[in-house]
């Protein structure tokens, strides 16, 4: 009897337990706690060093990661919804908390740190919608063209929303 194919199986996170993480300022994995390895199915020593894009799933539009980067190196901590692909080829949907860590002699950053928990069933198709429309636009038009959809898109719901703030009023949902 064949083993069924885990892609497009989605993890099932534990509502009680944080994925956990930090990295150097350049991205590069630096710490990973154990639940962290047990639900990506990497070792230690496979993610340390490793660039945190080793997670990233084909379905996350690039856009939510330029922003999310430009938000964290202007010096300011941002949440995101994020679909990760595990190394076995399944995935999860977790609400991410990204915040800065920085020299505490020169106040320079270092590092970030990101606690990841699982969200809502009704959040996720939300956001999967909006992220399956960015990444179309991606592929036939680029990332500028995909950013500018994304302010249009956040521009509807109102002129003091942006990209920081609608991840933070997702995180009231649930």
């Amino acid at each position: 009897m064949q083993k069924p194919n885990p892609i497009d199986e989605e993890i099932k996170l534990d509502p009680k337990r944080y994925i956990v993480s930090e990295t150097d300022a350049k991205g590069k994995i630096t710490y990973a706690n154990d639940y962290f390895m047990e639900v990506s199915g990497y070792t230690q020593e496979e993610l340390i060093g490793q660039p945190h894009s080793i997670v990233r799933h084909p379905d996350m539009p690039k856009v939510v990661f330029k922003l999310l980067w430009e938000t964290l190196k202007k010096g300011k901590n941002i949440n995101a919804v994020v679909k990760n692909l595990a190394k076995d080829g399944r995935y999860y949907w977790i609400f991410t908390e990204f915040e800065i860590r920085r020299d505490t002699d020169t106040g320079e950053i270092i590092g970030y740190h990101a606690s990841r928990k699982t969200i809502s069933k009704h959040v996720i198709e939300i956001i999967a919608e909006l992220y399956k429309e960015l990444l179309a636009i991606e592929k036939s038009e680029g990332v500028d063209a995909s950013e500018k959809y994304l302010i249009a898109f956040l521009k509807e719901k109102g002129d003091d929303v942006n990209f920081a703030n609608i991840m933070e009023e997702i995180h009231r949902f649930y």
